[in-house]
This record gives structure tokens, C-alpha cells and sequence, in this order.
């Protein structure tokens, strides 16, 4: 079967494998521009860049000049997005970059275990990571924002979905992996007022010493503790209403240039900000972050809650769900406590989606078991318990409409809007300069996106 490609094919590839490649082995390339689409251009080490990734990755399906004619094929269609964006005056603003960047290089640091052991793989600090990347993820953000609005009409019938599962012969329905529900009752231990006082008078102390002359910048790198800023003194960057906490953003907005603001509670824990600039609805701050500690008497009594709420499950006493639903201190208990998959937006997990530590828990579980409690972190870097629950485990199999119906409907929408892409690009490909080196071509559509 042809291979397709996406908008986010090469995107999802592993950045840090590629330059792990780069390391050991320069490329070569004596570049040469060998397509122009609009005004942008593709150039050979373009293509050559991404061949290596896909032979990295384990794509050999081909020959090497059919895998660079789909790759030069998937440029010239990134480009064409690229150029709509232009002509659709759509800007990405720089906070959306950095919340892209900070969440693909948190994932890759959780690969290495810590930050400090990426960066000395590497010899490469984050910072210089993100800013080598940070005009690549500006365009694949502008180039989603276009394909979202060419598909956001798109739609599709459960009929549809009978129908594109009829297609698919019995040989070729894919094999879906063993997939895992998992649900959760989650206690949080509170932290003491006391403690809370403590954090305040500390935070209170470096504020007095910021208004007596001392460095805010240098303060944030000595004492905050917010690991994505504290090393930039605190600076977060720009970003716009809507993407802070509320509580914080409230007063950040209301400070003038310079400005250092009281003390601000969020989810996070306690603040002082300052003020670096604004632009229009954009705001850059510093902040020093301080985060309440809590006292193992506290974390020792949210084990033994959940450890009693466990007998009273054993016992019949109470369902997993209404327990979770009257106990639980996360807002998935109004759903049995289910832990959704970001993925996909459903409650279903492969063994790779799961978080290790759960997947570690509930590997050897029969369905319907409960776990102890355990302990883990939250979003907020606080340590907590939670209590578990293997809800379902299907087992390695065809796919079929009882089982897979999300990932059969998944599937058709999907298809569906390949199809609008690809009449789009017809029909864009049309109406915009483009010119293709002669050495591609033997592509298939080097005589019809050739701009004549």
C-alpha cells in the first residue's frame, strides 16, 4: 500500500535521535535549492535532512529516490500552507511557540531522566536546543492553524463509518495492540498554615530586598523554584490573557514596567512578579516561584485514607466509582475516576501511552483489581497518593466495530479530510509559483504542481 504523509509526519519525528545521528556523523550535502513555492524554498539538505530521520526511524519501505520524491512531495505541501498563512496574515505569537517547545523537550528530558543529563549528552543546553528550534515550530504552527481551518468543516456519519469499514479487506484490518483503562482515586495532602506562613515570610524577605536595590534576575536564579525559569531569572516570555493562571495573570496585567507586584497564590504555589514589558495584550514577566512543602505526618495520612478507602472497596462496601467520585481530589471523578489519554481524548491507553510508574502497577493486574495506594507527582510538582484500578485490558486483536469503534471513526475522519487536503492542494498548487528541479523528475507530479 503507497505510503501517505501528514502535516506532522517528519514533526513527530525524534529530534533528539537526529541529533544524536548529526553528532556522529556530519551530513555532507552540497546544498542547491531544488524547489521554489511562492516565495519559499526547499533546498537539497532539506530533503537529505529528513531521509536520514526516516532511515533512522526505520522507513526503508521504497527505493531512496521514491522516499525523497514523498518527502520533497510533503515539503512543497508545507510550503503551500506556509504561503496561505502569509496570504491569511495568520501570526503565531511567541508564548504558543514556547509552550510547543517546553512540551516537546519535556517529554524528551523525561527520556533522559533529568535535564542536566540531556544537556551533557549533548553538550547543548535546552535554551540552545529550543532556539535552533524555534523558527521550525513557528512554521509547523502556522502551517496546523492553516490546515485546521481547511478541515474544520469536515464531518462524518456513523453510516460513513460502516461503510469505510466494509472497504477494508479481512487480510488488511490492522492488528490493534492490547490496550489498558485505568482509573484513579487521587488524595492530596494539604499543606499546613503554618508552612504556608513560612513560604510567605521568605518570599516577603525577597521582595524587601528587590525594593532595597538587589537584583530581581539574580534573586530567581538563586531561589525560585520554577525549573523552566529560574535559570533565565525568572523570565517566562511573552504571553497573552488566557495562558497563565488566572490569579496570576490578574495582577501581572496590572503592573506597569519595572513594577514588582505583592505576593500572588496560585495552583503553583506563591509568587512575587515583575513586570519587563507589555505589548498591547502581551505581557513579559520575571517571577520568583516558592512552593509550600508538605509534611510527611500529612503524606503519611493521605496513604492511610486511601488504604482505608481500599479495605471498603475489598469489602463491598463502596464501588471504585463512587468512591472516587466522593473521595477523590482530582477532577476525573465525576467519570469513575478514568484517567483520559491526552492522545487520543478517550480512556483508552496503549502500554507506551501509559505513564510508567502506572503502567508498572497495573501490568500484572487482573481486571477490576485495586491497587494500594502509591505515591506519585502531581502537575503542580507536588507529591501526592493515588489508589488504582485496572478498569479493562482488551487483548491483541482485529480490528472490529464493537471493540474499535473510536479508532474505526478515527480513521474515517481522517480519511475524509485527506481528501479535502488533497483536492485543496490541487487546487492551491494551481494558483501558486512553483518550480521543481529537473533532477525530481521522475515524481509523479513533477509535470502537474510545475508551474507552466
Amino acid at each position: 500500500m503507497k505510503k501517505t504523509f501528514s502535516i506532522l509526519t517528519f514533526a513527530l519525528l525524534s529530534l533528539l535521535a537526529f541529533a544524536q545521528d548529526i553528532n556522529q556523523k556530519p551530513l555532507t550535502v552540497l546544498d542547491e535549492v531544488v524547489a521554489v513555492v511562492g516565495k519559499n524554498i526547499i533546498l537539497q539538505s532539506d530533503i537529505e535532512t529528513q531521509y536520514m530521520q526516516h532511515r533512522m526511524q526505520g522507513y526503508v519501505e521504497g527505493s531512496s529516490a521514491t522516499i525523497k520524491c514523498d518527502i520533497l512531495k510533503e515539503l512543497i505541501f508545507q510550503k503551500l500552507l506556509l504561503n496561505q498563512a502569509d496570504i491569511d496574515s495568520i501570526v503565531v505569537n511567541s508564548s504558543s511557540v514556547n509552550q510547543e517547545l517546553d512540551r516537546r523537550f519535556k517529554y524528551f528530558i523525561s527520556q533522559f531522566g533529568s535535564q542536566e543529563k540531556l544537556e551533557e549528552y549533548y553538550h547543548k543546553t535546552v535554551d540552545q536546543f529550543k532556539e535552533e528550534m524555534r523558527e521550525i515550530i513557528q512554521d509547523q504552527l502556522m502551517q496546523q492553524e492553516v490546515q485546521s481551518a481547511i478541515t474544520k468543516n469536515v464531518n462524518i456519519t456513523p453510516k460513513e463509518i460502516k461503510a469505510f469499514f466494509k472497504e477494508i479487506p479481512s487480510d488488511s484490518l490492522p492488528l490493534i495492540n492490547t490496550a489498558y483503562q485505568v482509573a484513579e482515586i487521587v488524595k492530596k495532602p494539604p499543606v499546613s498554615a503554618a508552612e504556608k506562613l513560612a513560604v510567605k515570610e521568605r518570599l516577603l524577605g525577597l521582595r524587601t530586598r528587590v525594593l532595597k536595590g538587589e537584583n530581581f534576575a539574580t534573586l530567581a536564579i538563586l531561589y525560585s523554584e520554577d525549573p523552566g525559569s529560574s535559570k533565565k531569572g525568572g523570565e517566562l516570555g511573552m504571553y497573552g490573557r488566557g495562558e497563565l493562571y488566572p490569579e496570576f495573570e490578574s495582577v501581572a496585567f496590572g503592573l506597569k514596567e519595572g513594577e514588582i507586584s505583592g505576593i500572588v497564590e496560585t495552583e503553583a504555589g506563591y509568587h512575587v512578579i515583575q513586570m519587563i514589558e507589555r505589548k498591547d495584550d502581551f505581557i513579559n514577566v520575571r517571577h520568583i516561584l516558592l512552593r509550600p512543602k508538605i509534611s510527611p505526618i500529612e503524606l503519611q495520612k493521605a496513604a492511610n485514607f486511601l488504604d482505608s478507602i481500599h479495605g471498603l472497596i475489598l469489602s463491598d462496601s463502596i464501588s471504585f466509582a463512587d468512591a472516587a467520585r466522593l473521595f477523590s481530589d482530582n477532577q476525573n471523578r465525576f467519570n469513575g475516576g478514568l484517567i483520559i489519554n491526552p492522545n487520543s481524548g478517550n480512556s483508552k491507553f496503549q502500554a507506551e501511552e501509559l505513564d510508567p510508574k502506572i503502567f508498572y502497577v497495573i501490568d500484572n493486574m487482573e481486571i477490576g483489581q485495586v491497587s494500594g495506594s502509591v505515591s506519585f507527582t502531581t502537575e503542580e510538582n507536588m507529591p501526592a497518593f493515588r489508589m488504582l484500578q485496572l478498569v479493562d485490558k482488551t487483548a491483541p486483536h482485529k480490528a472490529n466495530m464493537e471493540q474499535d469503534y473510536d479508532v474505526i471513526q478515527k480513521a474515517t475522519i481522517n480519511k475524509k479530510k485527506q481528501q479535502v487536503i488533497d483536492q485543496w492542494v490541487i487546487l492551491r498548487a494551481a494558483k501558486t509559483y512553483i518550480r521543481i528541479n529537473e533532477k525530481y523528475n521522475k515524481c509523479s507530479y513533477y509535470e502537474t504542481w510545475q508551474s507552466k
